[in-house]
């Protein structure tokens, strides 16, 4: 689970911007009917969704970006060359390309909590540090600071929990995370926290090209999908799977003769049926007679089941797309029927601002401030905003900020037409 994330000075990100998971002390009647979009964790409430919301242009893509850029890093860096230019980049203005980024991330791992922290330019690291609480009370795992003159392991500040920690800091340049060579090395630790950030922080909705994996998930939730589907207004009333032989073109190069040739290759491949309401006995193949956003939202439910089912976190951009606004409710319910899977993902809808179905402390907003860096606040910083109030038509009423300023007048649009 994730408690807290903050980062600075990635794309439109200046100034350091905090993204908190832990619920707000909201002691309404509301809030207490909501209890089921929280889980608990060590006596405190965490919440299970996050909604970021702004408008085209805020940072809110940006932010997604930079979340993903900073765990990716986790997984990939090991595999780092020496010419390597790290994939972001710092905010443009004011200097700050000449400043280091800086990510950090608070999460549970195995029951117990981390604290991992690096900061970088984009040709190499600086700073790294580990913290967890093994026994509720913070302990170090290690330290490191590139900035220190002298060879790698004076650089290096230890716990005692790694075996043999220096040998991988002789093996760790500056282009590469000490927790990624440790990881790679079978450094136990660092080895759990790789798989978690591998396995469990799913940063997109992944593609399954496994259709072992394929059909385990939709023979679990077949059920739910016929719902869904339903659910968006659909009148799919039974959905089918079968295995079919198919033939593949290969070809077949020959190196340095030159020579190429061309053979079927036998793949089995997962075929969907659907019938509907109006005639069920007629067959619809899925692949080519069914709409962008049933596949979608097909696609889509097959990897949310895995994610809710076994607690893992989603972060997603723009959850709404090819999805109508039910079936994103949908989504969220499911979430908030999990144990402790998370959410955070960006948005445009404003039918979630619905203070009777998310929390105050659900709903970030991400607004472009004057020197074009993002900013991110929550509607739980508003004390002056009650429940009992619209949120929906506050924020789009600018109350919150976060929304475009269009001058959309017919003489300013006849400017532009007839300029």
């Amino acid at each position: 689970m994730i408690l807290e994330i903050r980062l600075s000075n990635f794309f439109s990100i200046k100034d350091e911007i905090i993204l908190d998971l832990q619920a707000g002390k909201i002691q309404s009647k509301t809030a207490k009917e909501l209890e089921e979009n929280t889980f608990e964790y060590n006596g405190e409430k965490i919440l299970k969704t996050v909604a970021l919301y702004g408008a085209n242009g805020s940072g809110k893509s940006n932010i997604i970006k930079a979340i993903r850029f900073c765990c990716a890093m986790i997984f990939e860096s090991q595999n780092n060359t020496e010419n390597i230019i790290f994939n972001f980049i710092p905010f443009k203005f004011n200097e700050y390309p000449n400043k280091p980024s800086t990510f950090f991330i608070r999460f549970i791992c195995n029951s117990i909590e981390y604290e991992y922290s690096y900061s970088l330019t984009r040709e190499y690291i600086i700073t790294e540090n580990l913290y967890h609480y093994p026994n509720g009370r913070r302990a170090l795992v290690f330290t490191r600071d590139e900035r220190i003159k002298g060879k790698n392991k004076e650089k290096y500040d230890f716990g005692s929990v790694l075996k043999r920690p220096v040998d991988v800091a002789e093996n760790t340049t500056n282009k590469t995370l000490f927790l990624s060579r440790a990881s790679q090395l079978g450094r136990e630790i660092a080895k759990d926290i790789f798989n978690y950030f591998t396995n469990i922080f799913i940063l997109n909705f992944p593609v399954f090209d496994n259709i072992i994996r394929i059909e385990q998930l939709y023979k679990e939730n077949r059920q739910l999908l016929l719902k869904a589907l339903q659910v968006a207004d659909s009148d799919i009333i039974d959905i089918k799977m079968s295995k079919e032989d198919v033939l593949v073109k290969k070809v077949n190069a020959q190196f340095p003769e030159n020579i190429a040739t061309i053979s079927d290759d036998k793949q089995v491949r997962l075929r969907f049926t659907t019938f509907h309401k109006a005639a069920p006995e007629i067959p619809f193949d899925f692949e080519t007679e069914e709409s962008d956003g049933t596949k979608k939202l097909f696609n889509i439910l097959l990897t949310i089941m895995d994610i809710v089912k076994n607690n893992k976190i989603l972060i997603i951009d723009e959850l709404e797309t090819s999805l109508h606004n039910d079936i994103v409710q949908f989504v969220l319910a499911l979430f908030h029927s999990s144990k402790s899977a998370q959410l955070i993902f960006s948005t445009h809808n404003t039918n979630l601002i619905n203070l009777k179905k998310i929390r105050k402390d659900q709903i970030y907003f991400v607004n472009k401030k004057e020197d074009a860096s993002t900013d991110l606040y929550s509607l739980f910083d508003y004390k002056d905003f009650r429940e009992t109030m619209d949120a929906e038509k506050g924020y789009l009423q600018g109350r919150f900020d976060a929304i475009p300023y269009i001058d959309s007048s017919i003489s300013t649009l006849k400017s532009l037409i007839y300029a």
